[in-house]
């Protein structure tokens, strides 16, 4: 199979739909994948791939976790991933970052997810998608992580940038999701939701769009940018986008802000 973009429009994904060498993974809700599904797609449940356990739910699970999940869907070394779901890419690109994590970096986000690929009329089955298990073996790297540590060592460093992908009202701590409210000393506000074209079946804006914004928020290309929300759901969307994008040193933080507002001694702005 030829290299396929970190980003994948469905036109492109059609014709290569029944490649062996190609592991469609479908994140939506149960009753969704149920009514209609890429075919030959297999379904994984968004909460297999995150811990779970509050106040902290978005950490990632053990090896030995994340080595069964991977192996359940039929995932092997030379297997190239392709996910989507119907909210924006988020689940899909959580999926992505995590198998950036265990070193997995032959993965693609479908552009528009499920919402693009049926609205354009590309076929649909309501048949279970049937994986073959494997034998995979997942090993969490230090690759696309960033825990509370890292960035506290990193505050007051020019060369970081800290991308706060919440609404404004998580950011500026109008909203409350934790015990302390507001953001991480010098993080910048970029909603994850501002990032997709509702024209284009939420797809990603162009190119060109994305950068100014970015840009406009003073994150540079030549910076390490760390993307956090409450979860690391949203903000894996970042991560992906930032990718996508060509951002060299790109980190998501799973703690995230179910982590840092929690805690009694992290520093917080209003």
């Amino acid at each position: 199979m030829r290299t396929l973009p970190l980003i994948i429009e469905p036109k492109d994904l059609e014709p290569l739909a029944n490649d062996p060498d190609l592991l469609i993974v479908d994140m939506c809700k149960p009753q969704t994948y149920a009514q209609g599904h890429i075919p030959g797609a297999v379904h994984l449940e968004y909460a297999a791939i995150i811990l779970g356990l509050k106040p902290v739910p978005g950490l990632l699970p053990d090896e030995a976790r994340l080595s069964s999940v991977f192996s359940g869907i039929g995932l092997t070394p030379d297997k190239h991933v392709v996910a989507y779901d119907e909210e924006g890419s988020s689940r899909a690109s959580r999926l992505i970052w995590t198998l950036d994590v265990i070193g997995h970096t032959s993965a693609s986000a479908l552009n528009g997810g499920i919402f693009a690929w049926a609205n354009e009329g590309h076929p649909l089955s309501s048949e279970p998608g049937t994986p073959t298990p494997s034998q995979y073996r997942a090993s969490i790297g230090e690759r696309g992580v960033a825990t509370r540590d890292y960035i506290e060592r990193r505050l007051n460093d020019p060369s970081v940038a800290l991308l706060d992908a919440r609404t404004p009202e998580e950011y500026n701590g109008t909203k409350v999701r934790a015990a302390r409210s507001g953001h991480i000393p010098g993080a910048v506000n970029f909603n994850w939701l501002d990032a997709l074209d509702g024209n284009r079946n939420y797809r990603l804006l162009s190119d060109e769009q994305l950068r100014s914004m970015l840009s406009a928020r003073g994150i540079r290309p030549d910076q390490e940018v760390i993307a956090y929300c409450h979860t690391n759901h949203r903000s894996s969307h970042s991560y992906l986008m930032l990718r996508h994008l060509g951002y060299e040193s790109v980190r998501a933080y799973p703690g995230s802000w179910s982590e840092w507002g929690n805690a009694a001694d992290t520093p917080i702005e209003t």
